[in-house]
């Protein structure tokens, strides 16, 4: 039977307690972990936990970005029976309040973050507050005074595998952000399934920089360390980012595709396009290019390279695919615990999310939606027992909301989502997700949404890129034309992009257009935006700016 991942932690800092399990740069310089100090702390906070009251089941918040503390309160919330609510460190007061309220969680851990001034007041004056100091937050506790000030927890909670060991909420993309339970078994189940059918290599270096409190960092970096003695490194800020994988070269790297994009941007700053293909046309000095890139981007070393959370267009990684990076497309969500289809060594295609991982049944509905059952599903959503049951069908398979078809050869192919499709003036029937991924493939576009509803034909919103920010109002018309003459061609007659709209303000994280994982809130936009749509389908030109 799989272990826990407190189980496995224990494991490793029994069998392997001086190898490095944390590593973070604080003011450039590297500070480690081993499995033994890491247990040593972790003991001592869940001992403090207990004395001041937190224990049998209590729900424990963390918010914070992604650091050694995240992790070392984690694995003391396990050691003291606790539930964890993780929190994404990006959420403003008025978000982080009602996820407090409704996890009712009973203290919180605040780390490592940028404005928490600005999100203090979303905290319940009556919740325990518990700061790490060294970030600059000063609160009644401190993780430093609870390691020092008590000796470590002896009496370690064992966890029944199939009681809850966290909720997750979710990011929103959808609306409303709902607490997805899951069980201290699942864990083990997914991470003993993926890591042999992913060929996933033991004592990985591991880089953690995307939200801690999102399914697939949880599981593809805490749970992957855990389950393989990997070591975590951490970035220390977005600024050092660079310098930090460079220092790092991890073996394993998974990125969102705009941070795919983002770092192919990077690259044609510095090399032009037309420079990079002819170094690639030429025999030998192409393979010493490829590897000094790869070596230079940071993945001397890395061997599995991941993109998940959204679609990635073909055209990204077949970009990719002739510096020598094969970006694996991964398929999964919160509820599942990202644990449905993945491309990998052993099963790659373009355009596709890959086959089915082990243990994984899969069913298609008759409106095409995807429909999951493995050991990866979740227990259901925190205190709505009828949003749970209107989550799975009448066989327990999990209603994923996307839309997929399987080719000739087992691959999955996603072509939209069920409630995201809308209909034209025409009548006809619109799954904009697969026209937003390639229209991403123009690198002045960083945020596309595609829409439609009310007017003849479906309209392109988007959001310049930084180097679609530099270009003049004449040439980005022109580039903007241009792909749309690419792309129209591949649409069926009522799918072609009649207009693309410029918007004037960038969708962000705190204007709350996009969610924390970077994907577009549709229903933000078109809550925002859907009355100007016929005004905009009027205006002349094929590019209008908002």
């Amino acid at each position: 039977m799989p272990l826990t991942p407190l189980e496995q932690f224990l494991k490793w800092e029994k069998e392997n307690p001086d190898r490095i399990f944390l590593r973070q740069p604080i003011n450039g310089v590297w500070k480690t972990l081993t499995w033994a100090q890491a247990g040593n702390e972790a003991r001592r906070i869940a001992q403090g936990f207990y004395s001041l009251g937190l224990k049998g089941g209590n729900h424990i918040a963390i918010l914070s970005k992604n650091c050694a503390e995240w992790i070392i309160a984690d694995m003391a919330i396990m050691m003291a029976g606790c539930i964890s609510i993780p929190i994404y460190p990006t959420l403003s007061a008025a978000a982080i309040e009602p996820i407090l309220i409704h996890s009712e969680a009973k203290a919180i851990v605040i780390g490592k973050l940028e404005d928490f001034g600005s999100q203090s007041n979303g905290i319940p004056e009556t919740m325990i507050r518990i700061s790490v100091t060294a970030y600059g937050i000063k609160e009644k506790y401190s993780i430093e005074e609870l390691i020092a000030g008590n000796e470590p927890l002896n009496n370690i909670y064992s966890w029944p595998k199939e009681k809850v060991l966290t909720i997750i909420y979710t990011s929103g993309t959808t609306g409303k952000s709902k607490g997805v339970m899951h069980a201290a078994g699942t864990f083990g189940a997914v991470l003993t399934g993926a890591i042999p059918a992913l060929e996933l290599p033991m004592h990985p270096e591991l880089i953690s920089y995307l939200p801690l409190s999102h399914i697939a960092e949880k599981v593809g970096v805490e749970m992957n360390a855990l389950f393989t003695g990997g070591t975590i490194s951490f970035a220390e800020s977005l600024e050092s980012f660079s310098k930090n994988l460079l220092e790092i070269q991890p073996q394993l790297f998974f990125a969102v595709p705009r941070i795919w994009q983002k770092m192919r941007e990077g690259i044609l700053s510095k090399l032009s396009q037309r420079k990079l293909d002819l170094i690639l046309l030429i025999p030998v000095v192409n393979s010493f290019f490829k590897k000094s890139i790869k070596r230079k981007m940071g993945f001397a070393r890395t061997s599995h390279f991941y993109s998940a959370a959204a679609p990635i267009s073909i055209e990204l990684q077949q970009w990719y695919q002739k510096i020598g990076i094969t970006i694996y497309q991964a398929y999964g969500m919160t509820e599942d615990c990202v644990y449905s289809h993945f491309c990998g060594p052993k099963a790659h295609k373009f355009g596709t999310v890959g086959k089915a991982l082990p243990g994984v049944q899969v069913k298609i509905a008759d409106d095409g939606e995807i429909r999951i059952k493995s050991e990866g599903n979740m227990k259901g959503y925190y205190k709505e027992p009828q949003m749970t049951a209107d989550t799975f069908d009448e066989d327990n398979f999990l209603k994923t909301g996307d839309m997929g078809e399987y080719d000739s050869e087992g691959f999955l192919k996603i072509t939209g989502r069920v409630k995201d499709q809308f209909k034209t003036d025409k009548g006809k029937y619109i799954s904009p997700a697969p026209i937003e991924v390639k229209l991403l493939s123009n690198t002045d576009i960083e945020h596309a949404c595609i829409v439609g509803t009310g007017v003849p034909q479906p309209m392109a919103l988007i959001c310049r890129s930084d180097s679609g920010k530099k270009k003049t109002k004449d040439e980005l018309i022109k580039d903007l034309t241009e792909s749309l003459n690419l792309l129209n061609p591949s649409l069926e007659k009522f799918e072609k992009i009649e207009k693309v709209v410029i918007m004037k303000e960038t969708w962000t994280i705190a204007n709350n257009m996009i969610t924390p994982s970077l994907k577009v809130k549709r229903n933000e936009i078109e809550k925002n935006h859907l009355p100007k749509y016929p005004a905009w389908y009027d205006k002349p030109g094929v590019v209008v700016w908002e």
